[in-house]
């Protein structure tokens, strides 16, 4: 197993040796008893004649060729949504182009999984009338069923900032969940992924907020498939997971908690709906496939090593999870680059990128440990150091 060289604290380079990645089936063995949905990230293009920070520029191939690799996993894929860097980097117009090209290649794809974000991106947050975020939020789910994808309905900056209350939450969501064509999941974004959102649902305070998406839903439950709660405090989620209809889905998308979330208790279990499963797709395909075989203690093997990687990848400021995030997809040869969109690659440290590294090693998640060290290096190298 080849060795590194990786910076530590206080400017010092330790010597880390890598282990053997840990085999899981490139495939499902059979249906998994959970829904489970990957956000996915985008792959940039690094040949294009663009400022990264003014414009998008996506490699489609490649991007798409990662939806097949979550699919042919057996994960669903939740699209556009905040791991494909949807409002840090990528826009409305490339959103939507990411959409028409993933209903598409579904297509070929037996059994294939998708939901496609819809949000008020492309109105401006400051100073929107409610019409206007309504008026928003109808256009992108127009625009999505339009192609033939099924709707995530985001968390809106713009009715964060425009809402007085909570009845007008109410009136954007009751209008908008009226109109849907097929039940819709409900995306309840904390500002610990987007600060913009703080408040949401009315409440600075979390508890009255359930309250009101809890009434939202309950009386939209004919339309709602379920929600996807990303608050990471496992406790709330449990507590409003026990308060849905019965035919509502709880998705969990707590990327600190998530394995005892889909496992449940007595009372009932999380689906999932987790930016991190992108990181970790192979261990979380393997993990759902033992428990669909009920071997809980399987499940639990598989996925307890890949939570402290999961928690390093999601730390504050929990919205740049999508470096790391990316960071994985280069170590294990999905992108042959580690360029993001809006040069976000530099939202993380280079200490940060080395801890990601040995807790990926631990989890047994680097598939070729080879590729992942030459790799690493080539990032280290890049700030300066000798690996």
């Amino acid at each position: 197993m080849p060795m590194i060289n990786l910076p530590a604290a206080g400017g010092r380079l330790e010597k880390f040796a890598t282990s053997a990645p840990r085999i899981f089936p490139a495939r499902p063995e059979r249906p998994f008893d959970r829904i489970a949905f990957s956000a996915a990230h985008v792959v940039a293009d690094p040949f294009a004649d663009i400022d990264p920070w003014l414009a998008p520029a996506v490699d489609w191939d490649r991007t798409i060729a990662y939806r097949r690799h979550l699919w042919g996993l057996g994960l669903g894929v939740a699209e556009a949504m905040d791991t494909a860097q949807r409002g840090m980097g990528l826009d409305w117009k490339g959103s939507l182009e990411l959409v028409r090209r993933s209903v598409e290649a579904a297509k070929d794809v037996p059994g294939a999984l998708l939901f496609c974000g819809a949000g008020t991106d492309h109105l401006a947050p400051q100073g929107a009338s409610l019409d206007a975020v309504i008026a928003a939020y109808e256009e992108q789910v127009g625009a999505i069923e339009a192609l033939g994808g099924r709707i995530i309905l985001m968390a809106s900056r713009a009715l964060a900032a425009s809402a007085k209350g909570p009845e007008d939450y109410g009136r954007v969501y009751d209008r908008i969940l009226g109109q849907v064509k097929a039940p819709v999941i409900l995306h309840w974004l904390g500002d610990m992924f987007d600060p913009a959102l703080a408040g949401y649902w009315g409440h600075a305070d979390l508890d009255r907020a359930m309250d009101v998406a809890v009434d939202v839903i309950g009386r939209n439950a004919a339309r709602v498939d379920g929600v996807k709660i990303s608050l990471l405090d496992k406790d709330r989620e449990i507590e409003m997971r026990r308060r849905l209809p019965k035919d509502v889905r709880m998705y969990t998308g707590d990327d600190f908690n998530y394995a005892e979330l889909i496992a449940g208790d007595e009372k009932g279990y999380s689906d999932a709906l987790l930016g991190i499963f992108d990181a970790i797709a192979p261990a979380a395909s393997a993990a759902l496939g033992a428990l669909a075989r009920g071997s809980l203690n399987e499940f639990h093997d598989i996925l307890a090593p890949t939570v402290p990687l999961s928690r390093h990848i999601f730390k504050a400021p929990t919205r740049f999870y999508k470096t790391g995030v990316v960071f994985m997809a280069y170590l294990n040869g999905h992108q042959a680059h580690f360029t993001m969109i809006g040069g976000q690659e530099s939202a993380r440290s280079l200490l940060h990128l080395a801890e990601l590294f040995r807790l990926a090693d631990g989890a047994g998640l680097l598939a070729d440990p080879d590729l992942a060290a030459r790799r690493m290096g080539d990032v280290l190298r890049t700030h300066g150091v000798d690996a």
